[in-house]
C-alpha cells in the first residue's frame, strides 16, 4: 500500500509556533515531506506568511493586519505566544520560507486573502515564484475558486488544490467544484473522507490531500483508503503511525 505524503500544517505546529522559520525547519527535521502555509499580502504589498486576518492570536500585535505595513509587522513578536523558547520570532515572508526551506521539503502555498480577495496576492505570489528555478515541489490551494484559476493562468505549470469546508458546507466544492477543469486535488477535510470519493477522486486523476488529521486512528484509517496526502500538525507522529520511522 502506497503511504500517503506527510505535510506538516503551518509547520510542526505541534512543537514550535504555526507559520514561523522554526516550524517549518523542524518539519523538515522531522522527516515531514512538504509543509503547508498561509500566504497574505501586506497593506505595501509584501506577501507574509500568516494564518489569521487578525494578530491578536499569534502575535503580540492586535487588530487586522492589513492595517499595518511590513516594517511594522515584522516588528512583532510571533514566538512568545508559544513558548518563551520562541521570543522574538517574526513573520517571515514567502521569500523566507522558500529560502530557508524549499530546497527540502513541497510547499502548499495557501492563498488566504479570504477577507481581501480583490488584492494583488496571488500576482505577488507569482512574482516571487517565478524567480525559483524549480518550482516543481509547489502547490497552490485555496478555498477561493477565483485565487486557483488567476494561479492556473499565471502559472499553470503549479497544481492546484481545491480546498472544502467540513460537512455540509464543502460538499458543492467536494461533489461539483472539484470535476471543472483547472484542479490537481481535492483538500477536503478529513472526517468527509470515504472510499467512494477517494475512488472516484482517483478515477479522474485528481489527488486527495487532506487536513488536518492529528489522531493515530484516524491517519490509520485514511491510509488504508489511499489518500496522497496528510497535513498534520504532528509529522513525527503521522510517520511514527504510518511506520515511517
Amino acid at each position: 500500500m502506497m503511504q500517503p505524503l506527510i505535510y506538516a500544517h503551518r509547520g510542526a505546529s505541534a512543537y514550535a509556533p504555526e507559520n514561523t522559520i522554526p516550524a517549518f525547519i523542524l518539519a523538515a527535521d522531522q522527516g515531514a515531506d512538504g509543509i503547508e502555509l498561509d500566504a497574505k499580502l501586506t497593506r505595501d504589498g509584501r506577501v507574509i506568511v500568516l494564518h489569521d486576518p487578525t494578530l491578536d492570536r499569534t502575535t503580540n500585535g492586535s487588530g487586522n493586519y492589513k492595517k499595518y505595513g511590513f516594517e511594522e509587522l515584522r516588528r512583532l513578536d510571533a514566538g512568545a505566544w508559544f513558548s518563551d523558547h520562541y521570543r522574538g520570532e517574526k513573520i517571515p515572508t514567502l521569500e523566507d520560507v522558500l529560502d530557508g526551506v524549499g530546497d527540502r521539503l513541497g510547499v502548499n502555498i495557501e492563498l488566504t486573502n479570504y477577507t481581501t480577495l480583490h488584492d494583488d496576492l496571488v500576482e505577488h505570489v507569482v512574482e516571487i515564484l517565478k524567480d525559483i528555478k524549480n518550482t516543481s515541489r509547489i502547490m497552490f490551494s485555496s478555498f477561493s475558486t477565483g485565487n486557483l484559476h488567476k494561479a492556473k493562468q499565471l502559472l499553470p505549470q503549479i497544481p492546484c488544490g481545491l480546498l472544502a469546508f467540513p460537512g455540509w458546507s464543502g460538499w458543492w466544492a467536494r461533489e461539483v467544484l472539484i470535476h471543472t477543469p483547472g484542479y490537481s486535488a481535492l483538500h477536503p477535510f478529513h472526517k468527509d473522507i470515504n472510499a467512494r470519493m477517494v475512488g472516484k477522486l482517483h478515477q479522474r486523476t485528481h489527488q486527495v490531500n487532506v487536513w488536518t488529521v492529528n489522531d493515530p486512528a484516524e491517519m490509520r484509517r485514511l491510509k488504508m483508503l489511499g489518500v496522497d496526502m496528510l497535513m498534520t500538525d504532528d509529522p513525527l507522529l503521522a510517520r511514527t503511525t504510518l511506520g515511517m520511522e
